[in-house]
């Protein structure tokens, strides 16, 4: 599947108030504007060993990452799948009509960088996401198969 920008799914108003409704979208949607931590994580998490990394993308001038996902080598994975890393941020870039600023590594556990960037936990959402996200990451082939 070719990269999307995370912004093509950006949650309603109605989305970001009720957390139901937001759980109820597909898991593209969910896993690229609202849950993408957590399917980030979940990568990292689903393939020990493999030196998964974790990155968070910062754009123009915003205090907060615009998206975060999990990084292999030049591989990025996403609600989008696995892509190049230069992709993904080009389409985010082209989207937004911002430069990406900042690739930050992700050196915290998923508590922290939650509480540092106003991030739901898992326990926050309407139910767990972490199965939905083990089941969306096992649908991908990884880059190191092909």
């Amino acid at each position: 599947m070719a990269a999307i920008a995370s912004g093509v799914f950006r949650r309603t108003a109605l989305e970001r108030a009720d957390q139901r409704v937001s759980w109820e979208r597909t898991d593209q949607a969910f896993f690229s504007s609202g849950a993408c931590h957590v399917l980030a994580w979940t990568c990292r998490d689903f393939y020990p060993g493999k030196g998964i990394g974790l990155a968070a993308m910062y754009m123009g001038d915003f205090e907060h990452p615009l998206h975060v996902y999990a990084r292999w080598g030049a591989w990025a994975f996403d609600a989008s799948g696995w892509n190049p890393e230069s992709e993904l941020q080009q389409v985010n870039s082209d989207f937004e009509g911002l430069p990406v600023r900042e690739v930050e590594t992700i050196t915290s556990d998923l508590r922290e960088f939650c509480e540092a960037h106003v991030h739901r936990q898992p326990h926050q959402y309407w139910a767990d996401p972490t199965e939905r996200a083990r089941a969306y990451v096992s649908r991908y082939d990884p880059p190191w198969l092909s």
